[in-house]
This record gives C-alpha cells, structure tokens and sequence, in this order.
C-alpha cells in the first residue's frame, strides 16, 4: 500500500510541475497540452442548442413519454423520452414580472434575455409597459442569440410557428407588443412614434442570422399579394401596408452570400448544406400545420429542419448557437386538443434525438425546457398500459357517466347536454381533434402557473440544478460557451487562462498529494 501511495504521489507531483512549467512559460512554447489541460478541468461549450417545448409542463412531458412507447407498441410508461436521458434536471419559475401565470412572450424574454419581463412584451424590461410604444426605447435588452452572434458564431432560429411569434421574436426584436406581426396589427400611433413591427425586426436588428425556419410567409409580403402555396385563399395573402417585400429583400442581400429562400419541403431538402451558409425557410403563411396533419410531401417535419439547420450551422469553426421551438403544443393545449399537443411534442423529442446524433456532448450544451405549462391533466386510476387517451376505468359516482383520463381544468372542451355533461361514450374521443372535457368553459385553455422541468446535457451542464428563476437559463449557457459579459472564467486566444481555474487544479492536487502522504 506504501508502495501504491508513493507511486501515486509521485504522480501527482510530475503533474503539477508540468502544470506549473507550462504555466510559467513565458511563450506557451507548448500551448496544445497545456490548453488541453485547462480545458479538461475547466470545459468549455462550443455549441449550444435551447429546445424550447411551448407549454410543455410536466403532466405534458409525462403523457407524451406513454404516448411514444404506445405509437411503438409498448406500454409506454417505462419508455424514455431523448430528453430523460439527460443527467441533469432541474426546475424553473415562469412568473411574469406582473403576472402570476405567465404568458409566452415575457418568459421568452427570461430563458433567452436574462431578464424576468411583463407579459406580452418582447426584448424589453419590465419598464417597458405592453402596448404603449414610447416605453420602448431605452429599455432594450440583448438576447443569447445575439451574444452568440457578436462573439463569431453562426445562429439559427427554428420553429413550427410564425417566425415573428412570441419565442423566436424575443430572440431578435425589441417589441412591447408580442402581437405586432406585421405593420398591419400596429396601431397608428405607434407606428408614428417610430416602432417597427416585429417581422421587420427579424430581418433588421441582427445583421444575417444564418438560419431562420417556420412559418410566417404572410408577414413578410405587401398587402393583398397572393401567397405562393394558397394563391385563392384571401387570408393567407401578404399582410404589409408598406408594401414592403421582405423576403425578396432578403434574397436581394444575400444573392452573393449562398443564401437560399425555401417554402417547402422538396426545395429544402434539395439544398446541399456544404453550400448554404444562410436559410431562410418560410413553409406556411402563418403557423406550420400540426404534425398529424402535416403533408409529409411538400410540409418538413421539425426533425427535417432541425437536421438542415445543424448541418450548415456546424460548418462554423466558432461553433453556433440554436433556438428550436416546439410551439404548436401550446397551441393543441389551447384548443383543448390534447392529441394534437401530445403528438407534437412527440415529433419534438424526434428533433432531439436527430440533435444528439449530430453533435458531441462534449462540445455541445444541450437544453430542454418549457416556457410555462398548461392546465392540462391526466388521472383517474387507468391501468398499466391503458391508452393515453382512455377513459378511465370507472364512471363518475355523481352522475353516472364515464370520462377520459386527460381532462383540462378549462377550455373548449366544456359542454352540456340536455343540462348534464355530456356522455363520451356516444362520441369519438379518440379523434385527432376531440377537445377533451373541462371543468370551466372557455373558447381558449389557459396557461398553468407551475414551474417546468429543464433538461440539461453537455459541458458545465450541472449548473442546472435544483429550483431556478427562469432568466437564469441563458446566464448558465452563455457562461459555459464563454461569450456575453461574463468571460473571466475563459481562454483567451493566445492560450492563457484566468488564475482562478489553474490555481484550482494545483490545489485540488496538492490536497489529494497530502492526503496520501
């Protein structure tokens, strides 16, 4: 054991003096090693991918995990979700600064600004007021898109809404109205006063965002124009009153930067990544479809784009950062849809997996959240296995009548019949549209106040831990990718470190060195 213990020590003494020469050496003559050395104690991420699950609460998370082992054949409850396989979790608040339960836009400011926001404000503080256009100014603030973008690396943005809806928009714009698509939904006043609608900013506030993906086509062309897909359908024609077309300005600029504008699924997956470095992919005039309405021929999936994205994204020597949104979750939950929202979360966890296969844990920090939940439930005593959209296995000891495990604590989904509630049996609530039973009658679901899991992988990932505000998520993940404010932590380019992490190594040896002595 002696033996053992000195062969040990002598080991530890060689590498601290070859920490400590390395060091000291004015020249770094040996700045490889040394880096690597540095680099093992103190990682650093070279990518970072947020998955932002809009309204994917825990219950959520939960019913879709069964739902993925059942469309395999499974029982579903002992299936693993890509996001369970992450080793850390950790629990986030999504309060508004004025709000008790959050709204989508003012959390979208926290989880990529860092700052807590009023609901239905985007890339503003609190001291902007929604609505009120001169409370704009002065209270911008930056997001970790932009961070990402000033220190060289390539951004992307991905989602199955509108790409000026109210997650990707807080990534780019400065709007006190999360509603401002276009100039069209402005007030007069406010475009008087100077602010831009929200679309203009995506093409304006951050000079060429490398990929920009979902949907949103109408928001971009002059008003009337016929859209490209949906040329007799009135509602889907372009929406702007200046005039302005968006997207031909766009390609105007970057006709010698290999951009590519596509709006569908064929043009897309035509491309050679190799040869694009900026995408702008618009696929619907407003939110894409729900997956299980997707035309799987001429609609991409979000795996199809998170898979295009990453490969002309990765091409950056810098690294890059990656917003993806499942944002049509909210969307099933809010019409009572909870099929809809199930499957699309389901497709989201596709997008994960796809996004694991492609980068490194080690260079890469992966994050997995929601911005808020919904009032989404599922109970009822079902048995093992029993389908996740069941009923449940008895009937209501007050009226007799049988009810499906999920049920939402308001919504559409609250109806009467002859004065009683009405009788599942009789109608088909399997359907991909039934909106499930609810306690109050609402046209639209709400929100839920809880806080929503964050799943984290990657390097300094386990600084996602316990229970967080909700901004501190890209703190930890501009930390960890050493770009925005706080860099003293981080190597420079010559190859020297800060103090703090190499005087931590020698210490951490010196200790482990006098124990064994």
């Amino acid at each position: 054991r002696e033996k053992r213990n000195l062969t040990l020590l002598f080991f530890f003494l060689k590498l601290y003096l070859k920490i400590f020469q390395f060091y000291t050496n004015k020249h770094f003559k040996n700045q490889g090693l040394f880096k690597h050395i540095l680099q093992r104690f103190t990682p650093q991420s070279k990518n970072l991918i947020l998955f932002l699950g809009d309204g994917m609460g825990v219950p959520t998370v939960t019913a879709a995990r069964i739902l993925k082992g059942q469309l395999n054949g499974q029982s579903g409850e002992e299936t693993r979700l890509e996001m369970d396989k992450f080793p850390f979790v950790s629990l986030a608040k999504t309060y508004n600064t004025n709000a008790q339960v959050p709204d989508s836009a003012g959390t979208a400011t926290a989880y990529l600004c860092g700052v807590k926001a009023n609901e239905g404000t985007v890339g503003v503080s609190a001291a902007a007021v929604r609505s009120q256009c001169n409370t704009t100014k002065g209270n911008e603030v930056t997001s970790i898109l932009r961070w990402a973008k000033d220190s060289g690396k390539s951004v992307g943005i991905v989602t199955t809404t509108r790409v000026n809806h109210a997650t990707p928009s807080a990534a780019y714009a400065h709007s006190v109205d999360r509603d401002w698509y276009s100039d069209n939904e402005m007030p007069p006043e406010a475009l008087q006063a100077g602010c831009k609608d929200i679309a203009r900013q995506l093409f304006e506030n951050i000079p060429d965002i490398d990929v920009i993906m979902g949907g949103g086509r109408k928001f971009m062309f002059p008003k009337n124009q016929s859209d490209v897909e949906y040329p007799d359908v009135l509602k889907h024609s372009g929406t702007r009153k200046d005039e302005r077309n968006l997207v031909q300005e766009w390609k105007d600029k970057m006709k010698d930067k290999k951009g590519y504008y596509v709006w569908n699924k064929k043009q897309l997956l035509s491309l050679n990544p190799n040869n694009v470095d900026y995408l702008l992919g618009l696929f619907e005039p407003s939110d894409l479809t729900y997956d299980l309405e997707r035309n799987t021929d001429t609609d991409p999936s979000l795996t199809e784009m998170v898979d295009v994205a990453i490969k002309i994204l990765r091409k950056n020597p810098s690294g890059f950062y990656l917003l993806v949104e499942g944002g049509r979750i909210d969307h099933g939950h809010h019409e009572g849809k909870a099929k809809q929202a199930l499957h699309e979360a389901v497709e989201m966890d596709r997008a994960i997996g796809r996004a694991g296969l492609m980068t490194s844990i080690h260079d890469t920090l992966t994050i997995v959240t929601a911005d808020h939940s919904h009032v989404f439930s599922f109970g009822g005593y079902t048995a093992r296995g029993n389908t996740i959209f069941g009923l449940a296995p008895m009937v209501s000891d007050v009226d007799q009548k049988p009810f499906t495990s999920i049920l939402y604590g308001n919504g559409p989904g609250y109806k009467l019949v002859t004065g009683a509630r009405e009788n599942v049996s009789t109608i088909d609530y399997q359907d991909n549209n039934y909106q499930a039973q609810a306690a109050v009658p609402l046209s639209m679901e709400t929100h839920g106040g809880e806080d929503v899991a964050v799943f984290a992988k990657g390097p300094l990932a386990h600084l996602l831990h316990g229970v967080h505000e909700q901004n501190y998520i890209p703190h930890v993940m501009a930390y960890a990718a050493c770009i925005g404010q706080n860099r003293d932590h981080c190597l420079s380019r010559d190859g020297a470190a800060a103090l703090k992490p190499a005087l931590s190594v020698m210490a951490a040896i010196l200790t482990v060195t006098r124990l064994l002595c």
